[in-house]
């Protein structure tokens, strides 16, 4: 009898409530790709939707009014797992192809959400004499899908000193850190070079200055994953490094599933 590709998963996920979530999560993420294109919908380009309509028959902005107020949205509580799961497992059976697709979608969401938080705590509480701002913590998912998971959260003095840290995909520097490790790239202003390697903690990083921005520090974790430091209004490169060196590398990539 042909198993549901539901009922496969269903286990998987719930031994993401045990210590090894980083490299399970990956593993699972490949088998939900995989498996739900071939056995849910049948569609190997992974079209869902339709394409915009590029006729605007509103377009004419003259006569439009402005929006003076409205409620906004209210945060929703994160999917719950292995609820999406069973609703995906009895779409299935009712040969409710689309709905179990977006209940899947769904649970990977809330595993997703589950680890970035779990990640969070497991940062320091300060770094170089900057405090946390949990208000500015953040969990995002660009698509549904591992690699585009992004997590970060931001130290801040109140004042003019602050350093953010990103983890996980970041498309706006993964081609710079390819071009750079895979060429000899460098930049220059003179006798000062604005971006070159160093290590943190034994890591292969590229570190890169900008008198608007301030300093930027990388660590690739795996193809497309890093940690990113961006630190505004410090005294000079070493400063940086040490703050990143605050930050136990290993265990976020432990987390990640890059070890």
């Amino acid at each position: 009898m042909k198993k549901s590709i539901v009922f496969f998963l269903l286990p998987l996920f719930a031994i993401f409530y045990s210590p090894a979530q980083g490299q399970i999560l990956k593993k699972l993420k490949q088998k939900v790709e995989d498996k739900l294109e071939k056995k849910v919908t049948g569609n190997p380009d992974n079209s869902t939707g339709t394409q915009p309509n590029s006729e605007n028959p509103d377009n004419n902005s003259g006569n439009k009014p402005t929006n003076k107020g409205g409620g906004g949205l209210t945060n929703t509580t994160p999917p719950d797992v292995l609820q999406q799961m069973t609703d995906a497992e009895k779409a299935h059976d009712a040969g409710q192809y689309s709905d179990a697709r977006y209940a899947v979608q769904q649970a990977l969401i809330g595993v997703e959400i589950q680890l970035g938080k779990e990640l969070l705590q497991s940062l320091p509480d300060m770094v170089s004499g900057l405090p946390k701002d949990t208000l500015q913590d953040k969990v995002m998912s660009n698509q549904w899908g591992w690699n585009n998971m992004t997590i970060q959260r931001v130290y801040y003095d109140n004042k003019d000193k602050q350093l953010t840290i990103t983890i996980g995909n970041n498309s706006f520097y993964a081609g710079f850190v390819n071009m750079y490790f895979n060429s000899a790239y460098t930049q220059s202003d003179g006798n000062n070079q604005n971006t070159k390697q160093v290590r943190v903690k034994g890591n292969k990083a590229i570190i890169q200055y900008d008198d608007s921005k301030g300093y930027t520090l990388i660590v690739p974790l795996g193809q497309s994953s890093m940690i990113v430091w961006e630190c505004i209004n410090f005294a000079d490169e070493n400063e940086v490094i040490k703050s990143a060196e605050a930050f136990d590398i290993d265990d976020i990539k432990r987390r990640m599933g890059e070890q």
